[in-house]
């Protein structure tokens, strides 16, 4: 925590010393840079880690045998290939609905339970995703789009992307097609540019400084919306699910650097 707060004090330190657009981006690359030596996602990872290997539940079981898509028990590389189509659902599901679906058939959790505050910081799916997430580090991303639901989850999630709609007419383009936009001193990635949504997406989950949580991409996306003033999804609805598909296969390619670090 004394990290974290002396990197604040030294970037207001530095933006206010340095002018201009490019010296804010500076000091903010700087800032990032100082709290990644301790970055506090570290301990959420750690706390994910004994989620997945304690048995828990009714049926008091671990997690060690969910199948993220690379087959039962492997978590390698498995957050850096998601989402994606899975049989037994028969559908596309990201990390936190795939999750959800271990914890329910293996572990026998109700969906409510399972479901319990999982957006307050430090729940026990923040922790996992974090967990997931971080054996992918070094991996690149590469959201399978071969089966016809992930094709249609592609295409959905594009439409979703452009749509303009709610009472403030916003589409997520809005703020994320064009370069050098910026909302007060955090920028926007383009995620019409390829190496902009590599640089955004490779580094999720990650840290909120503002918010002292980690936060998920599906989180993330959960409060672009709510903030856009559209109908708040559910946490794992395919719209959320399809915008991701979408959002991976823009940034392609990226290596996964997760978890970052955010305002």
């Amino acid at each position: 925590m004394r990290r974290i707060v002396a990197a604040a004090l030294g970037l207001g330190v530095a933006c206010g010393a340095l002018g201009g657009d490019q010296s804010a981006s500076e000091a903010i690359a700087q800032y990032r840079q100082m709290l990644e030596d301790g970055n506090p996602a570290e301990l959420m990872e750690l706390r994910g880690e004994e989620l997945w290997t304690t048995p828990r539940g009714p049926r008091n079981v671990t997690l060690e045998q969910c199948d993220l898509g690379l087959g039962p028990g492997v978590v390698e590389g498995a957050y850096a290939r998601l989402p994606r189509y899975f049989a037994d659902t028969d559908r596309v599901q990201d990390v936190e609905s795939r999750l959800l679906t271990c914890m329910t058939t293996l572990q026998g959790f109700a969906y409510e339970d399972a479901t319990r505050a999982w957006y307050k910081a430090g729940s026990d799916l923040e922790a996992l995703v974090t967990f997931i997430a971080t054996r992918s580090k070094g991996q690149p991303i590469d959201t399978p789009v071969k089966h016809a639901k992930e094709v249609e989850a592609l295409a959905v999630g594009a439409d979703f992307f452009y749509r303009r709609s709610g009472p403030l007419d916003f589409a997520c383009a809005t703020c994320h097609s064009q370069d050098d936009r910026r909302i007060r001193l955090q920028e926007l990635p383009n995620f019409e540019n390829p190496a902009s949504a590599r640089t955004s997406m490779t580094v999720w989950p990650a840290y909120r400084v503002s918010q002292s949580a980690v936060w998920t991409m599906e989180r993330r996306l959960i409060d672009c919306i709510r903030q856009m003033r559209y109908p708040e999804p559910e946490l794992g609805s395919d719209a959320i699910i399809a915008l991701q598909v979408y959002l991976q296969h823009q940034a392609r390619g990226g290596v996964m650097q997760g978890p970052g670090i955010k305002r």
